[in-house]
């Protein structure tokens, strides 16, 4: 790229303006912070005596795991036990919370273990006291979890527990940048950081866990620095997959998000098998369905849990962002035969709930 520099090294402000790589130092009257994330290293009981993998040194495996214990059951940990499983490995999720990916609807959740314990999957939920400690063939987990045995044997263990910034050893109290309980940078909807001059793009912010999130973050500093816009985060709205098969598309709020909002609503849910793509592939297994407000008739909400829902989601998506009533998108003509064109029966069949 003409015009840039890239240096390699460790850069650490040692003044609001100014950044130290090695013997170098580096000034600008602006700076963005830019340095993502990693897998969190929980403190669990062992976890320093014995071997563990991370979603990144798990890519560096060059043979398969006799019996893969993935610690945590959300999002990276539910993609890697899948990918495993399939791979030929006996495959054991072990989850401190009595569901998986908590943070979505109980339905949605609920599929997504019926799913996966389908394939072969073990499922260990509601573990209490998760500790770590050596076994001769491997790594002895406890769980004492509500049935089941109170430890479970495996030959490789990753941490699929969260992520941490990479905050730290940045020298970000020289430069006046601060920080919140966990180390994310603390910004504000434009994305400025507490020092003037300084702005704070992608993960290590706390503002969104996505690649789609971190360019949109980018889109909107350099909207609002070059173009003399006033693009917010708040006025992001946010859509992610779970990349399981089938693949789950989210965007907006859950359905208890919805009902603790206080607000009137209207809901559908379409299965999976009354949607005649997915009846063709053979792949009917899941879902979809929507909240709106039934006030404003907007989409606050919305799931896809199958064949194509991550692609199919984006329809939702683009009438979020527009602003418009529901009903726009109901009385479109989709393209036969694709998952998309049940989102329009999905939006006429709403009922008010409670």
């Amino acid at each position: 790229m003409k015009g840039c520099t890239v240096i390699n090294g460790h850069a650490r402000f040692v003044a609001p303006d100014t950044v130290s790589v090695g013997e170098e130092r580096l000034t600008a009257p602006r700076i963005f912070i830019d340095v993502g994330g990693r897998a969190a290293v929980p403190p669990l009981p062992g976890v320093d005596q014995v071997p563990y993998l991370t979603n990144t040194s798990m890519l560096a495996l060059d043979r398969l795991p006799e019996h893969l214990i993935i610690i945590g059951g959300s999002y990276i940990g539910l993609e890697f036990a899948q990918m495993y499983r399939r791979f030929g490995a006996e495959v054991t999720i072990v989850e401190k919370e009595q569901r998986l990916v908590a943070r979505e609807d109980e339905d949605v959740s609920q599929a997504i273990r019926e799913i996966l314990e389908g394939e072969g999957i073990t499922m260990r939920l509601s573990a209490e006291c998760i500790r770590l400690a050596p076994h001769p063939d491997g790594v002895a987990v406890g769980v004492e979890c509500a049935s089941g045995d109170p430890e479970t044997i495996g030959s490789h263990v990753l941490l699929a527990v969260g992520r941490r910034p990479n905050t730290d050893e940045l020298g970000l109290d020289k430069a006046g940048v601060a920080t919140d309980s966990r180390g994310y940078i603390q910004v504000d909807d434009f994305l400025a950081t507490s020092m003037p001059g300084i702005w704070a793009l992608g993960e290590c912010n706390g503002r969104g866990a996505f690649t789609h999130t971190a360019y949109n973050d980018f889109e909107i500093v350099a909207a609002n620095l070059l173009d003399g816009e006033a693009r917010k985060v708040s006025e992001r709205i946010l859509g992610y997959a779970l990349y399981i098969d089938p693949p789950l598309g989210r965007v907006g709020m859950t359905d208890n998000q919805a009902r603790a909002s206080g607000r009137p609503l209207l809901a559908g849910h379409r299965p999976m098998s009354r949607v005649g793509r997915a009846i063709e592939k053979g792949e009917t297994q899941g879902f979809m369905k929507a909240v709106v407000d039934a006030e404003t008739r907007k989409i606050l909400g919305a799931a896809i849990l199958g064949t194509s829902g991550d692609e199919a989601i984006h329809g939702i998506i683009d009438i979020m962002n527009a602003g418009v009533p529901y009903t726009i998108l109901q009385r479109a003509v989709p393209i036969h035969p694709t998952v998309s064109e049940l989102i329009p029966t999905l939006l006429g069949e709403m009922q008010p709930i409670r």
